[in-house]
């Protein structure tokens, strides 16, 4: 089973629905003996955020229309990380980043280290407040994970995952997504938003059925 997930760095809701997925993963692996590939999707909230990134939260305040909204839903991640375990902090976030070099460091990650190097880059968003858009910061977090650091730092300052990332962008315009978490499950079955884990093996026992 073939499992694509759109996502942007900077989502919490990606973070929790990754969460719940794996979870449902888990679960299905103990009755099904079955493979399944993961395939991580860049997808930008932000495409014309600048390089340097804006102040975390008057840009948050502006796009959600005032600062009494933004602590609402700030407050509802939050409950609804801790739900699944996941910690949320964004009192720490100082910037909102561009999350391109961001992608590109997850393209460089090997398929044996790319859920831990997610996992961090999460770690380092939402729980450390970290910019994950800066260079340093993600070359700090490649050597977390026991990445080479000359190679992640030639890709990274070479736009080395151009083409991979541009052709991710171009598939989500294809399928018409708008927001993400975006799954889609055997190249079949679509989920959006932030799926609970029963859901989840819901649309995998349903993609079972249409193989």
């Amino acid at each position: 089973m073939i499992i694509d997930i759109f996502h942007d760095i900077v989502c919490p809701w990606c973070r929790i629905g990754k969460k719940n997925l794996f979870t449902a993963l888990a679960e299905w692996k103990r009755e099904h003996d079955e493979e399944v590939t993961i395939r991580y999707r860049s997808y930008l909230l932000e495409p014309n955020m600048p390089k340097v990134g804006r102040p975390f939260q008057e840009h948050m305040a502006e796009k959600m229309g005032g600062r009494e909204r933004m602590m609402q839903v700030f407050a509802q991640v939050t409950r609804a990380g801790a739900d699944v375990g996941l910690h949320f902090d964004f009192t720490k976030v100082e910037r909102m980043p561009n999350t391109w070099l961001a992608h590109t460091l997850l393209k460089c990650t090997p398929t044996a280290l790319v859920d831990g190097m997610l996992d961090a880059l999460h770690v380092a968003e939402f729980e450390e407040g970290k910019d994950v858009g800066s260079l340093e910061v993600l070359l700090e977090l490649a050597a977390r994970v026991g990445l080479d650091l000359d190679e992640v730092r030639t890709a990274l300052t070479e736009d080395a995952k151009r083409a991979e990332i541009e052709a991710d962008l171009a598939l989500a315009r294809q399928i018409g997504i708008q927001g993400v978490p975006f799954v889609i499950i055997g190249e079949k079955l679509a989920l959006s938003g932030a799926h609970s884990p029963a859901n989840f093996l819901k649309a995998f026992a349903e993609a079972k059925k249409v193989d």
